[in-house]
């Protein structure tokens, strides 16, 4: 008797934070008052009625959980190609790299060249 007095007691009270703490928006059918004093005045039924068709569920949100997480990943295909960006291959941009690298090494050595003929007229006058 006295277990059965404590779950009930239990229900209710979870019934009144559970509806105390939930947005209007999350609430159907009555204002949270109305649910609040039908959970107050029919204790039992009231905290049934609130749990089944009084409040707003919301979907489940998947946190993660035990085990190997590669479990529930989709398998990828094996030999599936990289994702190209603006159409190029890794091979494509290596090469612009390359090319990239040796007109600035170039870039540098004209630059030399050009200050090594600089000092050279200077010493010369």
């Amino acid at each position: 008797m006295f277990a059965i007095a404590v779950v009930s007691f239990m229900l209710v009270l979870g019934a009144l934070i559970d509806i105390i703490l939930r947005q209007d928006g999350q609430v159907k059918h009555l204002p949270k008052t109305m649910w609040i004093l039908l959970v107050i005045f029919l204790p039992l039924i009231g905290s049934i009625l609130w749990f089944t068709i009084g409040r707003e569920y919301t979907a489940p949100v998947d946190r993660g959980g035990f085990g190997d997480p590669r479990r529930r990943e989709k398998p990828r295909p094996e030999y599936a190609a990289p994702p190209r960006r603006n159409g190029k291959t890794t091979e494509d941009e290596l090469a612009e790299l390359d090319r990239e690298i040796e007109f600035h090494t170039e870039q540098a050595r004209l630059r030399q060249l050009h200050a090594d003929l600089e000092e050279r007229r200077r010493t010369s006058e």
